[in-house]
């Protein structure tokens, strides 16, 4: 899973799996459909839980591997009240906070609101702005796509992504226009102070 949400099949391997609420792919073949996900539940899970083992691609659910919860946040997944119970209640809390909301939000309320914001979803264009104004203002973990590639703001700085992990980024002008992938409800939690995971490579 590439930031923006789109699917590519890499030998890269990543730190969580995830899925789209059912199968994007023909069991037979093992290819992928022209669907990209069969309802707003996106969900982003542990690599193992509870000794469970499937057989990927297989009649189930199609698998979806990310990176890390910083990839995973920014394509539209939350994380799964299932499997990582203790980060989704955290994620709940920060939307909570973040919102202003008597109550935390239930799973719905928060996929229905992502899914309006999810880069290959999004019912309105992608916010755009320079650069600078992203370093300035949001949170790290926050990411953004610029002409050469995928980046991640990191302690105030900027970091390049790849499917195989993060490395230090090309010198790019303050005054760069980039487009913002992660949902603005997401930016909204890591500014609550939701505790982010990220890939090794990003130290």
């Amino acid at each position: 899973m590439a930031p923006d949400g789109t699917l590519h099949g890499v030998a890269a391997r990543g730190t969580l799996m995830g899925n789209r609420g059912g199968r994007l792919h023909d069991p037979a073949s093992g290819r992928l459909g022209r669907a990209r996900w069969t309802s707003r539940r996106w969900i982003a899970c542990v690599l193992c839980f509870n000794h469970r083992q499937r057989n990927v691609m297989g009649v189930g659910y199609t698998e979806l591997f990310f990176l890390d919860e910083v990839t995973a946040l920014c394509a539209g997944h939350r994380p799964c009240f299932e499997c990582r119970r203790a980060d989704a209640r955290a994620f709940q809390a920060a939307w909570q906070e973040t919102c202003g909301l008597e109550r935390p939000p239930g799973a719905d309320a928060m996929d229905s609101a992502l899914h309006a914001q999810r880069a290959v979803s999004a019912t309105t264009s992608l916010p755009v702005t320079a650069l600078n104004d992203i370093l300035r203002t949001c949170p790290d973990g926050t990411m953004v796509r610029a002409k050469s590639g995928f980046f991640a703001k990191r302690n105030g700085g900027l970091i390049a992504w790849d499917f195989a992990g993060y490395r230090p980024a090309p010198e790019l002008d303050a005054a760069t226009p980039v487009e913002v992938l992660t949902p603005a409800a997401v930016i909204g939690v890591l500014s609550a102070g939701y505790p982010l995971g990220w890939h090794q490579s990003a130290d």
